[in-house]
């Protein structure tokens, strides 16, 4: 209310729009704060509040829309005020996809984000000596640039980071505040993350070209007519990552970034949806499910990891799967014990505060006695009573071979190497090599080949030739007569048929190159593939020397593979 004017000289109508106003505006900020207290787990527990939020929040968008001029004069809104609900709304929708796994409601966040930059929501926010409303338009900035990420939108990402370096050094110039280094390892994280891919698609005018890595119509290869697979459906995945010293950003490590983009389908329409901010309004109405729905674990306890399998194995519907992708540090085990069981191998490291030293943990405790903070495969053997999918990508991932299939269930487990030559291990940082394959073979490919950028018509030229060679992989597979039954039963599922593909190709490729010589530096799965029907197919090493020569980096490969072992 402005200047000496008392409650008595507003129109009561314009008194009770102030009233309504406020009274929405605590609501929906009672609601927002309510979300932290959900469980992160389960699939219906949080809906009909998320609901509530949504409906109040729709509310109050729409109302100060209408009664902007009131609210304005009587009422002192502030336009960073305003920006603080269009926040509010794009992390309601970050959320909703966090727990949907829809990336339409990426799509709704990136608008709701989009639109309080273009209408500068915050730039008043400089000139007022509050740093708590500084510290709000920075953590706008970084939520924006995590959906940016995930919508590959690099060349926007770029132009966030330097805005937000220019915000943060402002703010730590004006305010002698504590949190100047956590902000300052916000944009390292940020800028490593950017440069985390190994190889780079280039123009004609050596311009990077972004890539999507998302499923893609067509992308996978069709079953044939009189194809025998099963009719599971991949329902859940828990990605879960914890290994040290990998490139991160928020909460998420660049190996959990790339798996969860393989486990989703590009979305549709993405042009028209983010083009939508001249009328911006909320749009709770959830769309149909396309992806499998995810759980992202960034370094969980035990305990933690326990609960959300747990809720996952609960909520499983029938004729459905369940994947857990594991990309963590090895736990070794120290001793040998006389009966070899399923807590005798290691496994891999869940998270605790302990000593690491080169990135493998060190056991202080009496031989004896297994690891605590690991989970062991014997840990995974109560969930094979229903059909589960397993990706390791670990030091230690062979620990995971020692699987006993109990119920008979489907089950298989794909492991990754152990061991890597000394100028892949030097990259690890940068994310795994065999997660790589599992989300772009052609990046995994080019990169392990010592490519560094790759121009965009031969790159189109070697990913239509990986076409051809996905679906004779796929054709390998389903046309094995020695073949374990599980990996056939996986096979109706488009995401998990394109894994098991690419896993074929990278295991097959990594055998026929030659920096490649341990048997600890090649995939290996559970139960075995028939080596000779697929990753040793002849058919498939010629196509690997084909693929080579239009890379032009055939004199990494083995000619003859006779001459390999």
């Amino acid at each position: 209310m402005t200047g000496a004017e008392t409650e008595d000289d507003i129109p009561l109508g314009e008194r009770k729009t102030v009233t309504d106003f406020c009274y929405l505006l605590d609501k929906s900020k009672q609601l927002f704060n309510g979300l932290r207290d959900l469980p992160q787990y389960g699939h219906k527990q949080w809906q009909s509040y998320f609901g509530r939020t949504f409906d109040v929040y729709t509310k109050l968008w729409k109302f100060q829309q209408q009664h902007r001029q009131v609210l304005d004069t009587r009422y002192g809104l502030k336009r960073w005020q305003i920006g603080e609900v269009a926040s509010k709304i794009g992390q309601l929708y970050y959320h909703y996809y966090l727990r949907t796994s829809e990336t339409s409601y990426l799509n709704e966040a990136f608008s709701f984000y989009s639109a309080i930059r273009q209408r500068s929501y915050y730039f008043q926010v400089n000139k007022e000596d509050r740093p708590e409303l500084v510290v709000k338009k920075l953590r706008y900035y970084a939520r924006y640039i995590v959906v940016c990420l995930l919508l590959n939108k690099m060349d926007l990402v770029k132009v966030l980071v330097k805005e937000l370096s220019e915000e943060i050094e402002d703010y730590t110039q004006r305010f002698n505040t504590e949190d100047q280094l956590e902000w300052n390892l916000v944009l390292q994280e940020v800028a490593a993350f950017i440069e985390a891919d190994p190889v780079v698609v280039l123009n004609d005018n050596n311009s990077v070209v972004v890539t999507s890595n998302r499923l893609q119509e067509g992308s996978v290869p069709p079953l044939e007519q009189g194809m025998v697979v099963g009719q599971l459906v991949l329902a859940d995945a828990l990605i879960i990552g914890n290994c040290n010293n990998q490139v991160k950003f928020s909460e998420l490590t660049i190996d959990m970034f790339r798996m969860l983009q393989a486990l989703e389908r590009e979305p549709v329409n993405l042009a028209t949806q983010t083009s939508k901010q001249g009328t911006l309004e909320p749009n709770e109405k959830p769309a149909k499910r396309e992806n499998p729905h995810k759980y992202l674990l960034y370094k969980p306890t035990f305990s933690q990891l326990f609960t959300f399998l747990s809720a996952s194995f609960k909520e499983l519907p029938a004729n459905s799967v369940l994947l857990i992708y594991l990309s963590a540090t090895g736990v070794f085990p120290t001793g040998h014990s006389d009966y070899e069981g399923p807590y005798d191998f290691g496994g891999v490291l869940t998270n605790t505060n302990r000593d690491v030293v080169n990135g493998e943990t060190v056991q202080k405790r009496n031989q004896a006695q297994k690891e605590m903070h690991c989970l062991h495969p014997g840990d995974l053997f109560p969930f094979t009573r229903k059909p589960l999918f397993v990706i390791v990508d670990s030091s230690n991932s062979t620990a995971y071979k020692n699987f006993t299939n109990m119920f008979g269930q489907p089950l298989v487990c794909l492991l990754s190497p152990t061991v890597y030559p000394k100028s892949v291990q030097d990259q690890s940082q940068r994310g795994s090599l065999f997660t790589l394959f599992l989300y772009n073979p052609l990046l995994a490919f080019s990169s392990v080949c010592g490519l560094n950028g790759v121009q965009q018509g031969l790159w189109e030229r070697a990913q239509e030739f990986l076409h051809k060679v996905y679906r004779d992989i796929g054709q390998m597979i389903a046309r094995s007569r020695t073949i374990d039954q599980a990996f056939l039963q996986f096979f109706g599922d488009e995401f998990l048929r394109l894994l098991l593909i690419r896993f074929v190709f990278c295991s097959a490729a990594l055998r026929l190159h030659k920096l490649f010589r341990e048997s600890r530096s090649f995939p290996e799965s559970y139960p075995e593939l028939p080596k000779q029907e697929t990753v040793e197919s002849s058919l498939l090493q010629k196509h690997i020397l084909e693929l080579a020569t239009i890379l032009d980096v055939q004199s990494l490969f083995w000619d003859d593979s006779l001459e390999a072992y």
